[in-house]
This record gives C-alpha cells, structure tokens and sequence, in this order.
C-alpha cells in the first residue's frame, strides 16, 4: 500500500473541468510522483511497460494518451495494490482520454492546432503578445469571419463557431487570467471595416473589464521592441510538473518552446513590452478613443 491514496481525491476536482488535457497532465503528474516514491527510474519504469524513458517522460507530461494496460502494470510496478484505489486512477485515465470539446471541429483543424486548444483549454495563467491581428480569444463574431474569410473559402461559420466556443474558457467558473499586449497597429488594421472594428474595440474595453483579462496597448511612441514582427504567446499551468509553453503559430504549422533558456528569455520579452506598453487603465481609454473615432 502507497503512503497516500491516489483515488480521486488526490487529483483537485476542478481539473477535469478544464478538459482532458488538463486531466492528463494532472493523472501524468499522479504518476511521476507514485514513481519517485517508490524510487523507481524513468528507464526501469519503461522496461516494464515494454518501452523507454523518452515514453514513460511523455505520460508523466500528460504529452501523449494512456493504455489502460500500461497504466495497470505500472500501478503494480509502483505498489498500488487496492482494487479500489486502482479502479479510481483507471476512470481518472479513462476521461482523461477522452476527446476534448474541439474534436468536433477536427476536420477543420491540423493536429498542431488541436494540441495547442488542449493546453489552452488546460492552462491557468495566458499571456499573449499580438502585432498583426486580434488575439482569436478576444474576437467578435464579425471581426473572426473577417479574418477568416482572409484565408478560408469554407466552412467560414464552422470556423467562427470554434472561436467563439474557444473563448467560454474566458469567462467559466475557474477561468484562467489572460493578459494581451496589443501593438496600436492591431487597432488601425481595418478588418472588416469601420464598422467591424468599432465594435470590436468596444468588446476588447468590456472584457477588459473582467478581473481576470488585462488589455495593453502598445503605442507606437513606445518605439522598437524585442517581439518586433513575432506575436507569441505564453502558456502556464497549474500543475508544476509541466514547464511554461511559448506558443509560436506559423502560416502552415507551430513551433512549443519549453526549454528553460527559450521560456526565460521570453518571460523578459513579455515583462518589457508590459512596461513599454500603456498600463491597463491609460489603454482602456487608448481603446474608448479609437472606438469613437471609427
């Protein structure tokens, strides 16, 4: 018998509202910790499971799905022997394979993208710098049918229905903080025309009237800056044992930063465009202007 239990109580009850993944990063941290209490190495834990270290480091990241067998065997490899105790963790693996709310959408979506509305969906803290376009969380209806009509001759109210279904996370019971930076260039892009972006505007005032969204404006009187012509975005979760995630999207894939130098030097990038951009107050006014000149 284990220390501690690993039924459901030891996994926060409000993970599996934030979606499989999130499920999966919490049971693959259940699993790393089982192991290291029986001080058990990544190596041997995979030879007994027929694979390797690089696999067993996957499933602890809640990087990839689980087998059932395999997560039965390691459960007896890590002494976890009470029947009931085993049927919560393998329910707890059961939802956490199941399709996140996107899947619907998958037809429209490369599987970089799907990977990324899973660690979005999971995350606790968001925080973006955007040059070009609107952050897709912040989006109205119109201004996302703009921007997609940029691209996409199909299925165009497909794609604005995934966007807006995106944004719920926003304002759930629970929801993550969101912290956008905003270069002025984004504001005097016309998508959709003036009337679009009026209303566009007037929505990014009223969400940033939530406690837990911060909008800031870039100016232009700001200058140069580190990110110039790299919009990004970081992604921090509750559970420590997944690194911070930079999140860099390109026209026909993504790249996933977690390595420590690249996630700190973009941790100082993110805090000095927050210094250089207008603080939240000055840019909601920022934002009230440009909406009243449209």
């Amino acid at each position: 018998m284990i220390a501690e239990p690993v039924g459901p109580g030891r996994v926060d009850s409000t993970v599996a509202e934030r979606g499989p993944t999130a499920l999966r990063i919490a049971v693959g941290g259940q699993l790393r910790k089982l192991r290291i209490e029986r001080g058990i190495t990544r190596e041997a834990a995979g030879d007994h499971i027929r694979g390797s270290h690089a696999k067993i480091s996957r499933l602890e990241l809640g990087r990839t799905g689980f087998k059932e067998r395999d997560v039965r065997d390691l459960l007896s490899l890590y002494g976890v022997d009470d029947p009931g105790e085993r049927e919560a963790f393998l329910e707890l693996v059961r939802k956490a394979n199941q399709p996140g709310w996107w899947h619907r959408y998958s037809d429209l979506l490369p599987n970089w993208f799907e990977t990324y509305l899973g660690l979005e969906h999971a995350a606790k803290s968001i925080r973006t710098y955007e040059g070009q376009l609107i952050p897709g969380l912040l989006q109205t209806p119109d201004y996302a049918r703009s921007v997609v009509a940029l691209g996409h001759d199909a299925d165009a109210e497909r794609r604005v229905s995934l966007r807006k279904r995106r944004q719920e996370l926003l304002i759930r019971p629970g929801a993550p903080s969101f912290w956008a930076v905003l270069d002025e260039a984004v504001l005097h892009r016309p998508v959709g025309g003036p009337k679009v972006m009026r209303e566009q505007i007037e929505h990014l005032v009223e969400m940033s009237q939530r406690p837990n969204i911060t909008i800031q404006v870039l100016p232009y009187a700001a200058g140069g800056h580190a990110a110039s012509g790299s919009s990004f975005t970081m992604l921090r979760f509750a559970e420590p044992e997944l690194p911070d995630i930079v999140y860099l999207e390109q026209l026909t894939s993504a790249l996933y930063l977690d390595q420590r130098a690249d996630l700190e030097l973009y941790r100082q990038v993110m805090d000095q465009l927050s210094v250089q951009a207008e603080a939240p107050e000055r840019s909601r006014k920022l934002l009230m202007q440009k909406a009243e000149s449209l």
